[in-house]
């Protein structure tokens, strides 16, 4: 069906119905309509990394995780199997008439935001840092989420729009300010992307205020810039009770029915929250004119007739049994193993079964099921701990120790003992194994969403990069020990982890998982495959360098505008084996093509097997407008045998040669540029932890 033939039936529909029934339809649980033969339907629901909140689902890896895998490829399965469990759950639910929230077919998901800043708390849910790898990423994940049939499988939601990245506690006043430059060159690219190459159903405004603006109620970003620059023809929602923000707590509004009005005229058609309850009452005052809710209430049914609600479609007979099957389950433990990220590697890993007689395995997050999961998750039907992963790997012939040595975060495990009372346990623990496994790391419980019922601290933000003061010490004295220590981080953001670089054998950052991802954990720690994952983020050594949390100038964050050395750099991991990049060079002439072809060598040196994931990134020679430091353009992840060579083609979009003006304009200026093509970044810490450089190629337009 064609948005034009879903348009006109949702019209024909809408023209049936009363003013009081069509604002009726703009909530986002709205109620049946028995005399038209509409049924209740709740908009709210949830798929960040499977169908969350709504029972059992595969529970993939969280999105940051998903990221480090740099495999659009893999992100377009994954967004295909939720859709399906989606589609299997819908049906099933349907079947008994249960149109409860988190039922439907309409996903809040994904989260674009860029991660501007490690201390925010839900930017474990984004793509990361870099605005070109969400896009990338993120395309791809709608495409698969929507599908390419003659209904839409599901439709996906682009959040959270725009210029939101903390701080959480702050979210529903604050004002972020931001120039044009930073907002066409850094927040809004990927929305941009997914409007325009995605064809994404739904965008859902934020909290905040930009430029003084309320996000949801902005002309600016919901009428000049989504559906006028960019011809967005889906519908907006808001999030969730921020048209109440507009009087409650922007304070540009004197009430309800005035930030309904502001919400409507400015395009946003359908409010997660309570305020379009007000809707008739500002019509009856004259405050709102009846023309904006037909509007919006058109928009709203076309998406579910796209959605094929009300006639037959391509999607009904997918059958229950896909939920949480055997295919989507493997695809989730592999993504498990494609995100993780190897930050430090003396040669210790992989573990050796045959030289090991028992093995420590100590943390708060070694064998919790928590951190597995990160946040808006489904229910699994089996978790698998890192305790338990390494304990199914290592056989009967290697003896698995465990210790909890702390508590996440709380000075002691047991409220009636004394401070600190695992620790001479781990010690134990330490002393009578050959290698320790330490398993340290947050949770949601730590970094999240603000007003989530399990964020104790910090409205879900971070106040800095510092483990807890428990994990700190239980990592100081098993370091004491002397025993070879291997560290397994679970976190969705930049931690410093100053002193694990120092003094323990290996870093492995694993993230959060997913249900089963203890299983991912144990095939890298042992071998079974190879690391492969890159960082889609920043750590930083520390937060002193950074600017304020609510500062949203660009200017001093992430890799395209830093000016110190980071701990370890975007784009970086290591594997087991040896790769590089030994040639590169264009294939076109670049001053006849717009994009440019470029043909890339690359050699595993070692004597293991390993994915590698090429990495381009591209700097202008010429514009003072160009970014400080130069910016990814272009990416894949490829397999190789142990000294395998090959040879792989990357098309550099003419998009990478631009710039963006003081006034948001994206132009051409320059003529000179270098890119570099490596399995890094081309800072010279990823030089110095890789021991590779980037091939540089030089590009001239004229």
């Amino acid at each position: 069906m064609t948005r034009q033939e879903a348009r006109k039936k949702a019209q024909a529909l809408v023209e049936q119905m009363t003013t009081s029934e069509q604002a009726s339809q703009l909530r986002f649980d709205a109620p049946a309509i028995p005399r038209l033969n509409i049924p209740a339907y709740t908009w709210w629901n949830e798929a960040l990394h499977g169908v969350a909140r709504a029972g059992t689902a595969t529970v993939f890896p969280q999105a940051i995780a998903m990221a480090a895998m740099f495999d659009e490829d893999a992100m377009e399965q994954i967004g295909e199997a939720i859709s399906i469990e989606a589609r299997a759950k819908y049906n099933a639910s349907q079947a008994q008439d249960d149109r409860d929230i988190y039922k439907g077919l309409t996903f809040w998901s994904p989260n674009i935001n860029i991660f501007r800043d490690p201390r925010w708390g839900r930017g474990h849910e984004t793509y990361g840092e870099d605005p070109y790898l969400t896009a990338r990423l993120g395309v791809r994940f709608v495409k698969g989420l929507q599908g390419a049939g003659d209904h839409l499988r599901v439709a996906a939601c682009a959040k959270h729009f725009a210029v939101h990245s903390g701080p959480e506690a702050l979210r529903h006043e604050f004002d972020a300010v931001v120039s044009k430059k930073d907002l066409y060159e850094t927040y809004l690219p990927a929305f941009e992307a997914l409007v325009k190459e995605a064809d994404v159903e739904t965008v859902m405004g934020a909290y905040n205020r930009v430029n003084g603006e309320p996000c949801c109620g902005s002309k600016t970003l919901l009428r000049v810039i989504l559906r006028g620059e960019w011809d967005f023809e889906g519908h907006v929602v808001s999030d969730c009770w921020a048209i109440r923000d507009f009087h409650e707590h922007h304070k540009v509004t004197n009430g309800p029915e005035e930030s309904a009005k502001m919400a409507l005229e400015a395009g946003c058609d359908c409010n997660c929250g309570c305020t379009y309850q007000s809707i008739m009452d500002g019509i009856q005052n004259e405050l709102i004119h009846a023309s904006f809710v037909k509007e919006s209430c058109e928009r709203l049914f076309t998406t579910r007739f796209l959605l094929g609600m009300f006639d037959s479609c391509e999607y009904d007979e997918i059958p229950y049994e896909a939920v949480e099957c055997k295919e989507h389950v493997d695809l989730a433990v592999n993504a498990a193993r494609k995100s993780q990220v190897l930050l430090k590697n003396n040669g210790i890993l992989p573990l050796n079964k045959n030289e090991l007689k028992t093995i420590g395995v100590i943390g708060p997050n070694a064998n919790s099921r928590i951190p597995l999961q990160g946040n808006y998750y489904g229910t699994s039907s089996r978790y698998i701990t890192v305790l338990e992963g390494i304990q199914d790997a290592a056989g009967d012939d290697i003896r698995i120790l465990y210790s909890e040595g702390c508590h996440l975060y709380k000075d002691r495990i047991e409220g009636l003992a004394c401070t600190g009372d695992r620790l001479s346990e781990a010690v134990t623990v330490a002393n009578h194994s050959d290698v320790t496994i330490l398993v340290l790391g947050l949770d949601e419980t730590l970094e999240g969403e603000e007003m989530d019922i399990s964020n104790g601290v910090g409205s879900g933000d971070k106040a800095d990069l510092l483990l807890p003061e428990s994990q700190r010490i239980l990592l100081q004295t098993l370091i004491g020990t002397g025993k070879p220590l291997v560290i397994v981080l679970m976190a969705g953001s930049a931690i410093d982890l100053s002193e694990a670089e120092e003094h323990a054998d290996a870093v492995l950052l694993s993230w959060y998982p997913g249900a089963r991802g203890g299983r991912a954990v144990a095939d890298v720690l042992f071998g079974n495959v190879s690391p492969s994952g890159k960082l889609p983020v920043t750590f930083y050594r520390n937060i002193d360098s950074l600017p304020a949390f609510t500062d949203y100038s660009m200017k001093g964050r992430t890799y395209r505008y830093m000016t110190e050395d980071a701990l370890y750099p975007f784009g970086y991991g290591l594997t087991y084996g040896k790769c590089e990049v030994t040639d590169a060079a264009l294939q076109n002439d670049p001053a006849v093509d717009s994009d440019l072809e470029l043909s890339v060598t690359v050699k595993n040196f070692g004597d293991r097997d390993t994915d590698e994931v090429v990495e381009v990134y591209i700097r202008n020679l010429d514009s003072p407008l160009a970014v400080d430091n130069y910016s990814l353009c272009g990416f894949q992840r490829i397999f190789l045998a142990a000294k395998e060579s090959r040879t792989i083609d990357i098309i550099i979009s003419d998009q990478a040669m631009t710039v963006v003006d003081e006034e948001g304009r994206r132009l051409h200026d320059g003529d000179h540029f270098i890119l570099y093509a490596g399995i890094s970044q081309p800072d010279r810490r990823s030089t110095k932890l890789t021991g590779t450089r980037p091939v540089e190629i030089e590009v001239n337009l004229q």
